[in-house]
Order: C-alpha cells, then structure tokens, then sequence
C-alpha cells in the first residue's frame, strides 16, 4: 500500500485547507479533481479524504461521477482503507456505508457550536476536543447515521454532525476552513447568494468576522484531529 493518502476534490475552492499541513507530515497528498480527471483504478492508500461541494448525494443524473465515487469509496472500505469525508464528503460516506441522505428542513449555514456526545470521550481522534466548539457549517443535506456507527457529535439544528465507522469518520462541518477559504467561497455568486438567502443580507461580511474570531482556535483543532487520525492509520 502506499504511504500517500488520496484527497477528492469537487469543486477547486473546497480542499483540505487547515487540515493539509497535518496529512503532509504523514505523507504525500495526491489530489484527484474529480470534475475532469478520473477515479483512480485502485483505493491503494494509506487513507482518503473526500471533501465538500455544492452538488449532493442524490446527484447522479446531473453530476455523472457522484455514483462512481460512491461504489469506488465502498470498495476502499471493503479493503479497509480508511475515510474522512467533509460536509459533502460525510454524506458519501455515510452513502457508502447505505445510509440515507436527504435534503434537510432547513440550510445550517455560518458559525455554529457542535456538542460531542459521551461516546467521543473513548474516541482516539476527537476525544480530547472541548465538549462544545465552533465550527463552520455550510449544508442543506443531512444522513441517517450509518449502521455500526457511533455518533460523536452533533449540533441544535442536526444531530447527526459526526461519526465513526470503524477507522472512516464523516464530517458535516469544516473544521479545516478559515476565513481565507471562506472569502474563496463567498467570492463564487452561487456561494454567496446561498449564504444570504439564508441568513440576510450583510451575512458574508458577519459571517467572515465571526469566523476570524475563531480561526485560532478552529485551525489548531483542525491540525489536532488530522494529526491524531494520520497517526492513527499509519
């Protein structure tokens, strides 16, 4: 198996930002833009990380490789090849493990707390985080949890925010985004009238303050919990 890890990006603003630094110390990242350049043939890697994007789960008539990155995320668990998956990528994974994902009552757009449950107590990645945090959050999409998952956090408005499968965790909020990537994504028009249909007029701006308030903390978890989980895998 190689000692890189494998990164899928679907859309070239939403990477692995804060968590990037932490995967390189554990080897090389090899990026695949999943919009114009193909799966790869074998899940030969230490682990995968599947980030976020605007399209959904349920998507596959409209996006044609949302149902191949699907069974390809499947067989790299059936190999026991580790998964992180971020917002979008959560939702393939819980996808992956036959979980249902579905539109949600309402967006959960900005800077929100999440609340580990006691189960993350035990847990070798987030255990140690504060019992609540805030974090990014940039979703209309939620997912039942995953048969043999533990769930590990969640937030007011969706209860199913984080969790583990075996050594595979899914993600719902952007821990690894600062205000920087944040900017990258409010300068995209479908972006940012998302936000303010949402929350209002003026929201981009509160938005991004908010979450420079934060950035020092968030960042340093964000570093903690890659560390904690490339370890972990190694």
């Amino acid at each position: 198996m190689t000692s890189g890890f494998l990164e899928l990006r679907h859309v070239e603003c939403e990477g692995p930002a804060d968590y990037l630094p932490a995967l390189e110390r554990f080897g090389p990242v090899h990026t695949v833009r999943l919009w114009r350049e193909p799966l790869p043939e074998t899940v030969d890697y230490r682990g995968i990380v599947v980030m976020g994007g605007p399209m959904g789960v349920n998507d596959g008539a409209l996006v044609p490789w949302i149902d191949d990155e699907i069974a390809y995320l499947r067989s790299a668990l059936a190999s026991n090849v580790p998964v992180w998956g971020v917002c979008l990528g959560a939702q393939l994974l819980a996808a992956a493990l036959d979980a249902k994902v579905y539109p949600g009552h309402v967006p959960e757009v900005g800077v929100c707390d999440v609340e580990l449950t006691d189960a993350s107590a035990a847990d070798p990645v987030w255990g140690e985080l504060p019992a609540s945090f805030p974090t990014l959050q940039w979703h209309g999409d939620t997912f039942d949890l995953p048969t043999g998952a533990t769930l590990l956090a969640s937030s007011p408005a969706y209860p199913n925010q984080l969790f583990r499968h075996g050594r595979s965790y899914g993600v719902q909020f952007h821990l690894e985004a600062g205000p920087d990537v944040a900017a990258q994504w409010l300068a995209i028009d479908e972006y940012r009238r998302a936000l303010e249909d949402t929350l209002g007029a003026g929201a981009a701006e509160e938005m991004l303050a908010e979450l420079g308030s934060v950035h020092t903390q968030t960042s340093a978890q964000a570093h903690a919990v890659m560390t904690r989980w490339a370890e972990s895998i190694a």
